[in-house]
């Protein structure tokens, strides 16, 4: 009988988010989808008006997350979303950064 190994190791993928999307609810839209398919990590504003995220989980719960930065909430206009593979941070739970 054939099995199969799935890949459900944790990722980490560093976000950054362009566009209209400081002052629509970006920040606190992404921890509500964070927090509604389990990723770990922050999402804070970057002094150029960009949304830089951190997110950790498996690569299949990622891929949906960044499907959604892609939208966004509703009054945002994401223009490009950016991504790259980083190093595993091990983080709890998913946080508004105001740094």
């Amino acid at each position: 009988m054939p099995f199969f190994i799935l890949d459900v190791m944790k990722r980490h993928y560093n976000i950054t988010v362009k566009g209209k999307v400081q002052g629509v609810f970006y920040r606190a839209s992404t921890k509500q989808k964070a927090d509604e398919l389990g990723i770990a990590g922050f999402v804070r504003n970057e002094t150029n008006s960009d949304v830089y995220i951190e997110a950790e989980a498996e690569e299949a719960l990622l891929l949906k997350f960044v499907d959604w930065c892609n939208k966004g909430p509703e009054n945002a206009a994401v223009e490009i979303v950016l991504v790259s593979e980083g190093t595993l941070n091990s983080f709890n739970q998913f946080e508004v950064r105001r740094d």
